[in-house]
């Protein structure tokens, strides 16, 4: 019987375990920490956004790098076929918005629970507490080949096959440590140069610390370099005492992350995008109209959040005390144009600690797309964010997870 090692327990690891399992063979899964899964358990603050329920041309439309590169392992194991890989295993599933798809009892760990119960059924012996240090290959007449790995306490693991799912250094308190990409580069492996993504950003202006905690949503955020918009989409996000975060903003930051490191980028945020600034005047009009003889501070509080009307305030440069019969057309129009170009610098990203996934990875040029088996040596496969893949928010990087697993698990040695 074939023997395949599998060193990490996170989502791509579980998912190439149960597959290979599934075809009968002998599947041993090598977890560092004391838990599988223990990056599963805080995604989607705990709810764990396990796919994302769109077509599969909106899927590769999510993937931000080497999106051709997952065609032949996406319709080897789709988000259809995850959703119905977890309702048929005890974990029911529903779709909110944005086609996110959630257990329906909003817990994490019901996601991992499915996979444990599937790989023991299926006979997979876990190692818990079992950190991989190195992997062992031999060279041969025909060439080099994987013939196992090296645990940290020194014994040696032989096997006909090693899965490398070790993930990548996004949250490195779970385990992400890089290990992966050291793995890689000894078998002669080319890792492309890793950042962190989907990660919030610092800004310049003092106020956000005024602002910390404060949830907008259905607000629409442009991310300008000079004159060049390099990133505008529709959504929610959260200020921080540092700067911004949420959905919104973790998403940008994959579009510009590259500029952001060399220079200052302009946020804009439309805090009122379903309203021209013809229409967004009228109403401000009709709420000074109905309250003539009010101070400025008491009528606009309705077009904001409370957190947000001082800050509003202060910058529009209108005094809060100041009638609005009073105010004039300019300061008007000044402070329906603040409403529409709410404007924030940033000055940079946060680190691997806050960071979603990788950007970069094992190059996916040395990779079998079908299989995920390494072109240099055979007999050793990636999956996850191992690889130089990586998606924007929504359910994308864990279908990620779960199409390489799978490929790499099912894949005919």
């Amino acid at each position: 019987m074939e023997k395949v090692l599998i060193a990490g327990g996170g989502a791509a690891g579980m998912f190439a375990a149960a597959a290979a399992a599934q075809k009968g063979r002998e599947v041993h899964l090598f977890e560092k920490n004391e838990r599988l899964g223990k990056k599963l358990y805080i995604t989607g603050k705990g709810r764990c956004n396990l796919t994302n329920a769109c077509d599969a041309q909106d899927f590769f439309a999510h993937v931000c790098t080497n999106r051709k590169f997952l065609y032949s392992a996406f319709y080897g194991c789709t988000n259809s076929d995850v959703m119905e890989f977890f309702e048929q295993n005890g974990c029911s599933v529903k779709t909110e918005r944005g086609q996110r798809v959630f257990p329906v009892t909003d817990r994490s760990a019901d996601v991992i629970d499915a996979l444990a119960r599937v790989m023991r059924r299926a006979g997979v012996h876990i190692h818990l507490n079992s950190a991989v240090s190195e992997i062992l290959t031999e060279t041969s007449g025909e060439g080099r080949c994987v013939r196992g790995f090296r645990l940290a306490d020194g014994s040696a693991v032989t096997g006909d096959a090693v899965i490398v799912a070790t993930g990548g250094l996004s949250y490195p308190s779970t385990g992400s440590t890089g290990d992966g990409y050291r793995f890689a580069q000894a078998c002669g492996h080319t890792v492309t140069k890793c950042y962190p993504s989907l990660v919030p950003f610092n800004v310049k202006e003092e106020f956000v610390k005024e602002l910390q905690g404060l949830s907008l949503r259905n607000v629409r955020l442009s991310v300008f370099d000079g004159k060049k918009c390099l990133f505008e989409d529709f959504g929610e996000m959260m200020f921080t005492h540092f700067g911004v975060t949420g959905p919104l903003v973790l998403t940008a930051s994959a579009a510009v992350q590259t500029r952001l490191r060399e220079r200052e980028l302009r946020l804009v945020i439309d805090l009122k995008p379903a309203l021209s600034e013809e229409q967004l005047d009228a109403r401000i009009l009709r709420e000074f109209e109905g309250g003539v003889n009010k101070q400025f501070k008491n009528v606009i509080g309705s077009l904001f959040p409370q957190k947000l009307t001082p800050v509003m305030i202060e910058l529009s440069g209108i005094s809060p005390e100041k009638r609005v019969n009073t105010v004039t057309r300019a300061e008007r129009e000044h402070f329906v144009h603040l409403t529409k170009y709410f404007v924030l610098t940033a000055t940079g990203l946060r680190g691997y600690n806050e960071a979603v996934v990788t950007k970069g990875g094992v190059s996916v040029k040395e990779i079998d797309p079908s299989t995920m088996e390494s072109k240099l040596v055979p007999g050793l496969y990636f999956a996850g964010e191992v690889l130089d893949l990586d998606a924007v928010t929504g359910g994308f990087n864990l279908q990620i997870a779960w199409s390489t697993g799978y490929a790499a698990g099912n894949a005919d040695r």
